[in-house]
């Protein structure tokens, strides 16, 4: 596997974008992971990575999206990206996801890695706006990666995404391919999808489009259309891990959760301070799920690290977290973290009434199996969990 997947990289991938990839994600990244180790340790809180969420317009209505489709589009300002990448960089943080809705609508989208080149972006994008005009713009920044959102084969991804979908996001990453681009393909496994996208078969037909990586997400039902039919079940999530790695034994790519650490526990990253998001409105947010928020990053005249280390809110949620399960609580404990959404008085930015909708949710099975835990059996993911992807080390 590991002599098949250098091979590919070596091919597949051009010299000039692998080398950035390794300095600046990699490299970086573990940097940013040490720093924010010395940072936990003297009681510090600010993390890693960052997700900058650009802006909620977005060119698609997908189930169980977070995206209030009725509300106004929020965008971040280039001067506040600036100002929160400033910030970032003085604590060592390289490494910047850029998501939306739709980050590809966003118009100054390329002008990021024009501006930050000694800093890494990974694009969280429905594929859809990959022209030979911006396929060229990412290999000219050299700084990005491309994450291209797709749920399995045609008809089980346009069943969620929309018609159309699926044909044109696969359009796209041909493009991508076809200028030698690192790329993954980011799949949320459902109950309904589960069979086809944690398959040989799916797997095989990810690594024909080219991409290096996989990056496995779990259904979460939320936003204004749950559609709670797509959720995942005990026994399915002990079987996705199952799978898991199984298929991580055979196949020449990167096959990324951040669901489990190399002992197979469950892991929220916000609760570890691992990395938080900015939403468009400029809201710090524990995840992109949770659209509540106490701080902004205007506050404290900008500075982020004040901001955020002095946040009652964000250490308060680490505490509630951990109190209750390793998992995610939107899963396990909806109407308890809506109760502590409520004590914080924390803000709902997401246009909707999110709060109620965690108040009625049904509590769901999350990552967290206790007495099903697998630890990583493959010497090549334990070190990738400890040392590198999967959070730089932070697994470790």
């Amino acid at each position: 596997m590991l002599a098949r997947l250098a091979y590919r990289m070596a091919t597949e991938v051009s010299p000039r974008l692998a080398l950035k990839a390794g300095r600046l994600w990699v490299y970086q990244g573990m940097r940013a992971v040490s720093a924010w180790k010395r940072r936990v340790r003297q009681g510090q809180l600010f993390p890693p990575f960052l997700l900058l969420s650009l802006t909620s317009a977005c060119n698609l209505r997908c189930h169980g999206c977070w995206i209030a489709s009725g509300a106004p589009p929020q965008s971040l300002s280039l001067d506040d990206i600036d100002a929160i990448i400033a910030s970032g960089r003085r604590q060592q943080c390289r490494f910047y996801v850029l998501l939306g809705g739709e980050p590809l609508i966003y118009p100054d989208l390329w002008e990021i890695p024009r501006r930050h080149r000694d800093c890494y972006f990974q694009i969280i994008t429905n594929g859809m706006f990959f022209s030979e005009e911006n396929v060229a713009r990412v290999v000219e920044a050299g700084n990005v990666t491309p994450l291209v959102s797709l749920d399995g084969p045609e008809e089980q991804n346009d069943q969620r995404r929309g018609p159309g979908v699926y044909k044109a996001a696969v359009e796209g990453i041909a493009r991508l391919h076809q200028r030698k681009v690192l790329f993954g393909v980011a799949t949320t496994v459902t109950g309904l999808n589960l069979d086809e996208v944690v398959s040989d078969r799916y797997v095989r037909q990810v690594i024909d489009w080219g991409a290096m990586y996989l990056w496995y997400y779990v259904y979460r039902p939320v936003g204004a259309d749950p559609s709670p039919q797509f959720c995942v079940t005990r026994e399915q999530m002990i079987e996705f891990r199952r799978r898991l790695l199984r298929l991580r034994r055979k196949h020449p790519i990167v096959l990324i959760d951040t669901y489990w650490d190399a002992q197979g526990r469950a892991v929220c990253p916000a609760a570890l301070g691992m990395g938080f998001q900015i939403g468009p409105g400029g809201s710090i947010e524990p995840c992109p799920p949770m659209s509540f928020a106490c701080d902004h990053v205007r506050d404290h005249g900008g500075d982020l690290f004040r901001t955020i280390d002095g946040s009652r809110f964000l250490r308060g949620f680490q505490d509630f977290v951990n109190a209750r399960t390793r998992g995610c609580v939107i899963l396990e404990r909806p109407q308890d973290l809506a109760q502590y959404l409520r004590d914080a008085s924390a803000r709902d930015t997401s246009g909707r009434d999110a709060l109620a909708e965690l108040a009625a949710a049904q509590p769901r099975t999350s990552h967290h199996l206790p007495g099903e835990e697998m630890a990583e059996d493959y010497w090549f993911y334990r070190l990738l969990k400890r040392r590198l992807f999967f959070g730089m080390g932070a697994y470790g």
